[in-house]
């Protein structure tokens, strides 16, 4: 019997077995817990009620016999737990859910005094403290104030807050990598295709929360190491007929503006936006001069939420965009006339149909679209070759997902299936006279079916076992099958509320499907290049690490190795900014991350630090793709975003007036100095912003990015990325109109 047909039965049989479980989002959390009185004796018909801290998103219940209560698929977030009983002091507790775990918390209610009180609960509780995996969550209100943060093609949201995360050659690169897995509203947003965009997919101003994962992941989730990020969009629970329109001008006549509208009621919410950006400084340029560096984009989002029923939601989540890009040049570019161009597309929709199914199951049924296209536009100047690129690609899947919630067990199972084709041109036209004039067009087809079963386990009150298995088929240009184990544990400290946590893991990333082939190959051949077929990423990796609450501060710290075969990168043709995919044959990545967040201090400010010491270095010669890439004697080598030491400190604070101020410290220890082993000089730049409200309408702000403006090289990779200056002074004013339709 064929791999495929032993795959399609397994997942049949899964989904029978399954067809009574529940299923919870990859965004979605659950909050549990048991109320007791000061005699431990469990209370029953306790009222709790979750609110949102951000919103008018609220869940209502009952403690049952037992004294429990049980809230599912609730979003990722902060919330105010409110416990109240007849005879007994209430309790509020902030709480902040992320997805996939459902630890059970405990209360005690406290007789109530003559005169009625409330005790607050000042440490907030991490919902998904009894994962492996280390997360991070950013908030609306942070991104609105983190210079530069809320701009469509920022990823200040990331960097800023993500240890070993950081970007270069105009690409987020994290943990060694960079191919990450990005959900909305937990249903995955299909993608195979390796650094052919440097566009955002998403813009910031539409997002609630951004939860970061990195490593350690359940079995759920797909099929890259490096980081996921869970993407919370903008509800409309936050609204009531209201609107904002987002405006901004600065350096480089930059601007970018945005209108939103959203409400909500008790059954329905929706939100959408349109934006659009322009500047004269767009991507990284490969001089200290900014030279044919324009870029503009227009963009719209949407988001619809219907309770149906009682136990049916409906949501669909859907966004647009396009980009346009000047290749930037440096001066002898510049003075030779060539004019090269990069243009983007990218549009999904994502529907989820959420059934619960008594009080500890659900089911979600979420079918997706993905289109994404990039685009290489060399100009009649280039030579000797004028080179040109052009690639979209078409997905359209589905994800299902079921689980089981007991006393001492989150089980799920589900299946990932998507299918693929792509509309790929590549040209080469000689300047030289010669008459060369080659032209390859190929529409390749590919899919790929992921089955999981994974199961968190409450062994005792202080450990949490995780375990699961995660099967892959994909066939494209050549069939390949993976199976991905993964297991964890998280250990509870007593009385401190340590957590220790440790995994082990595999993943497979299915590899592109459009690259060169045919008479552009033997060409490249006959160059000097290679061409070999790509295969698939295979990933090994253990992490080990503390998360400690203290005061209210929250300390994340690890160390993790992952061992990769076929690493995906990248390497460009000669001048031309075209990347083509390649693979190295092996790679390791080794590092040590920590995190500090504190709490409101004073009610005044919050100050965070992210920093990661690692080690990115290649073994071995490239095992796919077409390149002249030649590994250095000894086989071993450091990739070009290798970076030691990398550490980034920011906070806000809040002024009288309802003014802030908020600022951002980057450093760097320098990437690999052309092809190593030397590291370029270390570096330092900070951001700034500001803003003040003016009643409930107006509110304006001012950002000042890289505020010392210090250029520097920021790598000069001679193998894959290219040269790079690290961005100039960027200084611009925000203005925001809030309004009642």
């Amino acid at each position: 019997m064929s791999p495929k047909r032993v795959l399609f039965i397994a997942s049949l049989a899964i989904l029978l077995l399954y067809s009574f479980m529940p299923a919870s989002a990859s965004v979605l959390g659950d909050v549990r817990g048991v109320v007791r009185d000061p005699q431990q004796r469990l209370i029953k018909d306790a009222k709790v009620t979750l609110r949102a801290r951000a919103s008018d998103f609220t869940l209502t219940g009952l403690t049952d016999d037992d004294g429990a209560f049980l809230f599912r698929a609730v979003p990722v977030g902060e919330y105010l737990l409110t416990v109240e009983a007849a005879g007994f002091r209430k309790i509020e507790q902030p709480l902040t859910v992320v997805s996939g775990s459902a630890p059970v918390l405990q209360f005690q209610l406290e007789v109530a005094p003559l005169s009625q009180s409330v005790d607050i609960i000042a440490k907030p509780e991490l919902i998904g403290s009894d994962s492996p995996t280390p997360s991070t969550l950013v908030s609306r209100a942070e991104i609105d104030k983190t210079p530069g943060a809320s701009r469509s093609n920022s990823l200040s949201m990331i960097t800023n807050f993500t240890p070993g995360a950081y970007v270069t050659h105009d690409q987020l690169h994290i943990r060694g990598g960079h191919q990450v897995t990005w959900l909305v509203d937990g249903v995955p947003v299909a993608n195979t295709n390796i650094a052919s965009n440097v566009g955002p997919q998403f813009d910031p101003k539409d997002i609630d929360y951004l939860e970061t994962q990195r490593g350690s992941y359940s079995a759920e989730y797909g099929d890259r190491t490096y980081a996921v990020f869970n993407i919370v969009p903008r509800t409309g629970f936050e609204r009531n007929r209201e609107g904002e329109l987002v405006l901004s001008y600065g350096r480089f006549h930059q601007t970018n503006d945005q209108i939103n509208f959203g409400s909500h009621t008790s059954r329905f919410a929706y939100y959408a936006s349109a934006n659009g950006n322009f500047s004269k400084f767009g991507l990284a340029t490969p001089t200290a001069d900014v030279l044919h560096d324009e870029a503009y984009g227009v963009g719209g989002f949407a988001s619809l939420i219907y309770n149906a029923t009682l136990r049916d939601q409906l949501r669909l989540v859907a966004a647009v965009r396009g980009d346009h890009y000047q290749v930037p040049n440096d001066s002898d570019a510049q003075a030779a006339g060539i004019r090269d161009e990069e243009r983007e597309r990218d549009a999904f929709v994502n529907f989820s149909w959420v059934r619960t199914l008594g009080s500890d199951r659900l089911l979600t049924v979420s079918p997706f679209y993905h289109f994404n296209r990039a685009d290489f536009i060399g100009g009649r100047s280039d030579t000797p070759l004028i080179p040109n690129e052009e690639r979209s690609s078409q997905y359209g899947g589905a994800q299902i997902v079921f689980s089981a919630l007991t006393r001492r067990h989150n089980a799920k199972a589900g299946v990932y299936v998507f299918f693929q084709r792509d509309n790929a041109f590549f040209g080469l036209e000689a300047t030289d006279g010669s008459g060369l004039n080659l032209r390859q067009r190929e529409k390749p087809t590919g899919n790929l079916q992921a089955l999981f079963l994974e199961d968190q386990c409450k062994a005792t009150s202080w450990l949490t076992l995780t375990g699961g298995i995660r099967l892959t088929r994909f066939s494209g240009s050549l069939d390949e099958n993976a199976a991905s184990p993964r297991v964890g544990a998280a250990i509870r400290v007593p009385r401190v509320n340590w957590t220790l946590h440790g995994f082990y893991g595999r993943y497979y990333q299915a590899p592109p499907l459009s690259t060169v082939a045919g008479p552009l190959a033997e060409l490249a051949i006959s160059e000097g290049f290679g061409f070999l077929p790509l295969h698939g990423e295979r990933n090994e990796e253990y992490q080990i690490g503390l998360t400690a609450p203290i005061n209210g501060w929250v300390i994340d710290t690890g160390y993790f190795h992952t061992a990769v075969k076929n690493f995906f990168d990248h390497n460009s043709i000669g001048e031309s900014n075209i990347f083509l995919p390649l693979t190295i044959e092996s790679v390791h990545v080794r590092g040590w991350e920590l995190t500090l967040r504190s709490p409101r201090i004073s009610n005044r400010g919050e100050v965070y630090v992210t920093y990661s010491h690692q080690r990115i270095e290649g073994h071995g010669g490239v095992t796919g793709g077409l390149t002249d890439f030649a590994p250095p004697e000894g086989g071993s080598f450091f990739l070009d975003h290798d970076q030691r030491h990398t550490l980034n400190f920011g906070g806000d604070l809040s002024l009288p007036g309802r003014s802030y101020l908020a600022a951002s410290v980057h450093y760097g220890s320098g990437f690999v100095d052309g092809e190593g082993p030397e590291h370029l000089p270390g570096h330092t730049t900070f951001d700034l912003s500001g803003g003040k409200s003016f009643g409930e309408k107006w509110s304006v702000a001012v950002h000042a990015l890289n505020a010392a403006n210090n250029r520097f090289l920021l790598d000069n990779s001679e193998t894959f990325g290219g040269r790079h200056f690290a961005d100039p002074r960027q200084v611009y004013v925000e203005l925001r109109y809030r309004f009642h339709y």
